[in-house]
């Protein structure tokens, strides 16, 4: 069999689109039923007899006279009772008259037998324009019966779920709403075919519920070893800020410490940055956040500096300029209450960068706030981490191809509206593709979704305010058909992918990998600003397949990637369940139901289905799509697009409307090299 093709590079897959191209045929054509032969009636010929006797009744009755006459006189003739001359006239009328009527009779006989064989000859042509309709009536059913047997084998053999990949021109999926099981299903499935293809993935989980721990289980079973740091037991170890400089690194710590702060608060922050300026150039080029952090405890006059100065974080010279930095004056107030709320926000990032661990080169990696974080502590990490990947893009030359390396942030709610704006147009500049995913969607954030080249995915949003203004954005007179696949397997999967993460930079051992990195590597290296980040390349130029260090030449076992995904994820566990047997396997590529886009119907959407809509040349696209990464080892699902597959049914031989690309498992041809 021919090899599958792979996903196309510089595509983002989101999901499974059903659609049926080849309508139900319905029964097969009846087969026609001959006519009643049609044969000469023996009553018209009985009838026919009966008219003809009728006629010649009184001509035999003359025949039969005549002949007792003419018998007659011959018996005179013969006796000579009578005269000769009287009896021969007599006999010679009598056989006169016989013959007369013999012949009347004759020709009457003539004229029946005529009629019968002009009958015979019309009920002979009639058989046959009968036998001749009745020919063509079945050749036409033979014709009939061939085209519905090729209609109900394309019905049956069609493919059923096509993948939905962004168009061109698109930067930017916005999720809106979605459970914990829907967004992993939907980072899976983007994810591997996106590793697949040979493109990166950052993963920046900022929701505590493990949602790419199914898409490292899948990438680590297929030779694509992940990085994983879990804040934040792990600051030490990631290397964000180490190529940033002092002015880019004030900004970071600033927006960092106002994550709690109200939106929009210009003055405040610009003063942050000022002091932290400052307070950098203080301290010089040996920079980590815990010399940071002592800093501001002297600026601000918060504690004893001799305990800093013990434990080596501050030098003499460093405390007494940093006593002296701002004077005294009218300033003076403003600079504590600010020194003091940026220590105190600053002190939880006081471990970052300050045991660095020099990593191979990763194409999978995932940054992940643990669950029992407090939810200001998980604010000032996420907006740290997201406003330091916006520098490291900035630093980076654009990418050959758009969603060539592709970012995750999964619970952007939490992030501060102007780190997401500088995001979002550092991924446009850079060519990075970027997902934000929303659990709730504020005021705030209803007013960027689906702002600028932005598709938007709306998933299940349990809060009626936010189902009633996502049901307004995208219109309800849409109607969408739900498969029952969809809604099967939706009610099987649970609100939580119930995993957590293995931190891959630590002292732990990595996830499906057989190497770890410990802590001991970084104890005799020093690390500054100028320290190359891993991050680093992340916006450059594109990297060839399998760039990670630690993976070994050859193929790797393709099917090793369904069995992954069919024994340890709940949808895919639930797919396996639903399309088993038979008579399930039926009823789950059927349509379930259709419905209007109402608040109600967003409300119970099965957690993996999605309502897609973006802009376009011909208008706004608008259509349903299961964000399932187990649909792909169907044998009813094709990677090629819906659009795709319908041009090539209205235009290509019936050979080429339904392609056998094989399971989408063997298309994600994950290599090793």
């Amino acid at each position: 069999m021919t090899p599958p093709p792979e996903p196309p590079s510089g595509r983002l897959y989101v999901g499974w689109q059903y659609a049926m191209l080849h309508a139900d045929p319905g029964p097969p054509p009846r087969r026609p039923v001959p006519p009643r032969r049609d044969d000469m009636s023996a009553a018209w010929l009985a009838a026919q007899r009966r008219e003809e006797n009728l006629l010649d009744r009184p001509l035999k009755r003359a025949g039969l006279i005549t002949a007792v006459v003419a018998a007659a006189m011959i018996a005179v003739l013969a006796g000579g009772w009578v005269p000769a001359f009287i009896a021969a006239p007599l006999l010679a009328a009598s056989v006169a008259a016989g013959g007369l009527s013999g012949y009347a009779i004759w020709r009457g006989e003539r004229a029946l037998a005529q009629r019968i064989a002009a009958e015979r000859r019309r009920v002979e042509r009639f058989r046959a324009d009968q036998e001749s309709r009745l020919f063509a009536t079945q050749e036409e059913h033979a014709r009939q019966v061939k085209d519905w047997q090729a209609r109900r084998y394309a019905f049956e053999s069609q493919k059923r779920w096509y993948a939905v990949p962004l168009p061109a021109g698109v930067d930017r999926v916005d999720v809106a709403g979605g459970t914990l099981a829907g967004w992993s299903a939907l980072v899976t499935m983007a994810g591997a075919y996106g590793l697949a293809a040979g493109g990166e993935l950052t993963v920046l989980d900022l929701s505590g519920g493990a949602v790419a721990a199914d898409l490292i289980a899948v990438a680590s079973g297929t030779g694509v070893e992940p990085a994983v740091w879990v804040l934040p037991k792990d600051l030490p170890r990631l290397d964000l800020t180490a190529s940033l400089d002092a002015e880019a690194l004030a900004d970071v710590l600033a927006l960092a410490a106002g994550a709690d702060e109200e939106r929009g608060a210009g003055r405040d922050l610009a003063v942050d940055v000022s002091i932290l300026e400052r307070v950098l150039a203080v301290l010089g080029d040996d920079i980590h956040m815990g010399r940071v952090a002592a800093a501001l405890r002297v600026l601000a006059e918060v504690g004893d500096p001799r305990a800093d100065l013990a434990s080596g974080l501050l030098t003499v010279r460093e405390t007494s300029e940093l006593s002296t930095l701002f004077g005294k004056g009218a300033a003076d107030r403003v600079v504590l209450e600010r020194a003091l709320a940026l220590e105190a926000q600053l002190r939880k990032l006081a471990a970052a960068a300050s045991g660095l661990v020099r990593l191979p080169r990763r194409r999978l990696r995932v940054i992940a706030l643990n669950k029992r974080l407090g939810s200001a502590n998980a604010k000032v990490l996420g907006n740290f981490v997201v406003t330091a990947l916006t520098h490291v893009l900035s630093s980076a030359p654009p990418a050959a191809q758009p969603w060539r390396h592709t970012l995750f942030v999964l619970g952007a709610e939490r992030l501060r509206d102007d780190v997401l704006d500088r995001l979002t147009d550092m991924c446009e500049t850079s060519r990075t593709g970027l997902v934000l995913a929303y659990r709730s969607l504020p005021p705030r954030v209803r007013q960027r979704i689906g702002r600028g080249n932005a598709a938007v995915a709306f998933m299940r949003l349990g809060n009626a305010e936010d189902a009633k203004a996502a049901s307004e954005q995208i219109g309800t007179e849409h109607r969408f058909v739900l498969s029952q696949l969809t809604e099967t397997v939706g009610t099987s999967v649970t609100d939580t992918t119930g995993a957590s993460y293995t931190s891959t930079v630590g002292g732990s051992a990595s996830l499906g990998t057989s190497k770890s990195v410990s802590d001991s590597v970084s104890r005799g290296t020093s690390h500054g600003r100028s320290a190359e980040s891993s991050f680093l390349p992340f916006a450059g130029s594109s990297t060839s397949r399998g760039a990670d260090s630690s993976t070994s030449a050859g193929t790797s076992d393709t099917a090793s990637v369904t069995a992954g995904i069919s024994a340890s994820t709940a949808w895919g566990l639930s797919t396996s369940e639903a399309t088993s047997g038979s008579e399930s396997l039926a009823r789950s590529v059927q349509r379930s139901r259709e419905f209007l886009v109402e608040a109600s119907e967003l409300q119970r959407l099965p957690p993996t289905a999605m309502i897609i809509s973006y802009a376009t040349a011909a208008g706004r696209q608008v259509f349903m799509a299961d964000a399932n990464p187990a649909i792909g080892s169907l044998d009813a699902a094709t990677i090629m697009p819906l659009a795709e597959a319908a041009r090539l049914r209205a235009t290509g031989p019936a050979e080429t409307l339904e392609p056998n690309l094989g399971p989408p498992a063997a298309r994600l041809d994950w290599r090793r090299r």
